[in-house]
């Protein structure tokens, strides 16, 4: 995702320099929580908490701007997105805006997540299907809100690092399936609530199908350049489409969506 059309963007820190504790570097994994940024003094980098970067963004970026849900603003306190970045990009982790994670993808700027996240209005109880694990980072989310996730992807590199940032941080809620054309998991459906995290031209009638009977959907949809952020709901009168923001995600590729580049 590149970003959502009603907000900007703020830089929270330099690049990642060495580990402040030693001259060598060493695993970012094993490195203790906080955003290592460059000093004036190289072999004397600033250490600033992780923690306190997820509170201002929490209380600048989301609740600033409309985000109410309890329930959504505790999750992204919890969930520390850093993790989900690549070490190139970790500093970097609670701007304003999306970050590149490879393979042409992204994990999608905190208010676009946390507003979609929003949209689904999730109780608890919910079977949660995520088109386009990317990250891990809205996976990782919803786990916090849903009884159970199911996410897709098909990028084998992404879906990997994904699933071990998750099986790390001790999110055993969530299934991981790689997907090759076809899209969505038939087989576990139908869904409560089903988040998709790439544009289509229009709603996919096939994850239509995958979504429970009085089911929310939250996708960007509308051409390459722009799409429009809607709330898909599925009752007895049939569905129903309510925009909720302008927005610019990454292609849907796949049945339903765009070609394959």
């Amino acid at each position: 995702m590149v970003q959502g059309g009603r907000v900007g963007r703020q830089t929270l820190a330099c690049p990642i320099a060495l580990h402040p504790f030693s001259s060598q570097s060493m695993p970012y994994e094993n490195w203790p929580e906080g955003l290592y940024t460059l000093s004036t003094q190289p072999s004397l980098p600033t250490l600033i908490d992780f923690a306190e970067a997820r509170e201002t963004m929490v209380r600048e970026q989301l609740q600033a701007r409309g985000i109410q849900d309890s329930r959504v603003l505790a999750a992204f306190l919890a969930v520390p997105r850093e993790r989900f970045a690549p070490p190139d990009q970790a500093a970097r982790a609670y701007e304003d805006c999306a970050l590149p994670i490879g393979a042409g993808q992204t994990i999608s700027q905190p208010y676009m997540v946390a507003t979609m996240t929003e949209a689904l209005a999730l109780r608890g109880d919910e079977r949660v299907l995520e088109i386009g694990t990317g990250s891990g980072y809205q996976a990782a989310i919803l786990s916090r809100l849903a009884a159970r996730v199911y996410t897709v992807e098909r990028h084998p590199d992404l879906s990997q690092r994904a699933q071990s940032v998750c099986h790390e941080l001790g999110y055993t809620n969530i299934a991981f399936r790689l997907v090759n054309g076809g899209q969505g998991w038939p087989a576990e459906a139908p869904f409560d609530a089903i988040m998709v995290t790439a544009g289509a031209p229009s709603v996919p009638r096939d994850l239509l199908a995958q979504l429970a009977d009085g089911g929310r959907m939250a996708i960007p949809v509308g051409p390459e350049e722009m799409q429009t952020l809607l709330l898909v709901c599925k009752g007895p009168e049939g569905i129903r489409e309510t925009p909720i923001t302008p927005c610019r995600f990454v292609p849907y590729i796949g049945e339903g969506g765009w070609p394959v580049p």
